[in-house]
């Protein structure tokens, strides 16, 4: 089962999966489950001021990465843009406050918001607990998508976060 695993497992192209423990991949099924996550997590791009967008076609979804959510600190409230509200490219759009401090949240491109996660409005805490899944805060039909190009990857992001700690 072990030979199994590693194979479905290298098959996803990434390095870091070879090392998962026996345990965490019981299946052939889980092992393509993590190797999905993992995938959608490295199509991530960021922004210094540690926003993530991840883009499919002409829409992008955004939301804070781990790191700002761990330095913020528990998330109490939420304000997020209104539907249909053009925003420019780092250009405020909401804000949130937590036990420790208030954060505004800038856009990592420019477009037209075309959904809100009322589910983090209701419940701040899932940008803490989920920051990359059900914690994300709005979608945008981007207006271009060659800012792409200006936005960090997710290693280029993790050698940032580095030196500021």
């Amino acid at each position: 089962m072990a030979a199994c695993i590693l194979k479905n497992v290298s098959s996803c192209g990434f390095k870091l999966l070879l090392h998962t423990p026996r345990h965490v991949v019981k299946s052939n099924i889980r092992a393509r489950q993590f190797c999905v996550s993992v995938k959608v997590l490295a199509d991530r791009y960021y922004t210094d001021k540690h926003e993530w967008i991840s883009v499919d076609g002409n829409t992008g979804r955004v939301g804070i990465s781990d790191y700002a959510q761990d330095k913020l600190g528990e998330v109490v409230y939420v304000q997020l843009p209104e539907i249909g509200q053009e925003l420019e490219r780092d250009g405020e759009c909401g804000c949130l406050e937590s036990v420790k401090a208030a954060s505004e949240i800038f856009t990592p491109m420019a477009g037209t918001v075309t959904e809100i996660n009322h589910l983090v409005s209701d419940t701040p805490k899932l940008i803490n607990d989920h920051p990359y899944s059900k914690g994300w805060l709005f979608e945008l039909k981007l207006s271009d998508s060659s800012q792409l190009k200006e936005l960090k990857n997710e290693d280029q992001y993790n050698e940032y976060i580095k030196s500021l700690d």
